[in-house]
């Protein structure tokens, strides 16, 4: 049958009621046993560039329905910065962009979801991503998200926190004083020093334990405790390529918002699709 431009409400619609499932049964599938147990496999630096490649190709091949998916990211990126500056919290701006690398797990669900369909029939849509949102899908994903959520909350406190020991904590008159200020004078310097030094150990966390997860979570049926789990072990197994991983993460998501944030249409796709081949080196079930 010919898909029309009515159909995405239609499918919003199913994605909801299944997301409305009663909290008993949803609870249910957070420990759900898996049917093959997952065992971390050893990564190598080419299986970034492959799960980069890959991930690449994946955003050509299904661009419409990957931008169509995240066209509202950069959205968000211009209120949160419209937000700062008529709040006068210009030192929360660059803190709410690093906020994106915490929450990237989250938006990059249906990403994940079209990765894998691709994998199993050859082909996949906005339609079959938000299917995704299927009862064994919401309770851990729902869980694993509020986690993320609150880890961005706690991220922005400790950020907060962070200026008002250097630069405030008074706000800053103008964009000019505030630039003036981080970049020319030692307690400038140290916040930068000091908020790079937490939002990395805010990341690696984020890094850790959803890098692996989330997509394992789409993929099968495992339980929330076994994805973190194998998440952690993954990581732990293979920290060199791991951290290198984070490192390739943040620096695009950091050239993305360069531009107004319009270049996180194209970087939160590609991550997301990446992420998604680097799950498939990274996890051998049995």
């Amino acid at each position: 049958m010919v898909q029309t431009i009515g159909n995405p409400l239609s499918w919003g619609a199913k994605a909801l009621g299944g997301a409305g499932k009663t909290a008993s049964e949803v609870a249910t599938h957070l420990g759900s046993q898996p049917d093959a147990v997952p065992h971390a496999q050893t990564l190598h630096m080419s299986d970034i560039r492959a799960a980069l490649a890959l991930g690449w190709k994946d955003v050509m091949r299904f661009r419409s329905d990957v931008l169509a998916l995240v066209i509202v990211y950069p959205m968000i990126g211009f209120a949160l910065a419209f937000l700062a500056f008529e709040q006068a919290l210009l030192p929360m701006l660059f803190p709410l962009a690093a906020g994106f690398a915490l929450l990237g797990p989250v938006a990059s669900i249906g990403m994940y979801e079209i990765s894998r369909q691709n994998e199993e029939t050859g082909q996949a849509s906005w339609g079959s991503a938000i299917k995704a949102l299927r009862s064994r899908v919401v309770g851990p994903v729902m869980v694993l998200g509020m986690f993320l959520l609150v880890w961005f909350m706690l991220w922005m406190a400790a950020a907060f926190a962070v200026y008002s020991v250097t630069l405030g904590p008074a706000m800053p008159e103008s964009t000019a004083s505030f630039v003036t200020a981080v970049l020319t004078t030692s307690s400038g310097w140290s916040m930068i020093a000091m908020g790079m030094a937490i939002g990395a150990v805010f990341a690696a966390v984020v890094l850790v334990v959803a890098a692996i997860s989330f997509p394992m979570l789409i993929d099968r049926p495992v339980g929330l405790p076994i994805a973190v789990v194998t998440s952690v072990s993954v990581a732990r197994t293979n920290p060199v390529v791991i951290i290198s991983w984070g490192i390739c993460v943040a620096v695009l998501l950091a050239l993305a918002t360069l531009p107004l944030f319009l270049g996180l249409v194209l970087v939160l796709p590609w991550l997301g699709h990446a992420t998604w081949h680097l799950y498939r080196r990274a996890v051998r079930f049995s």
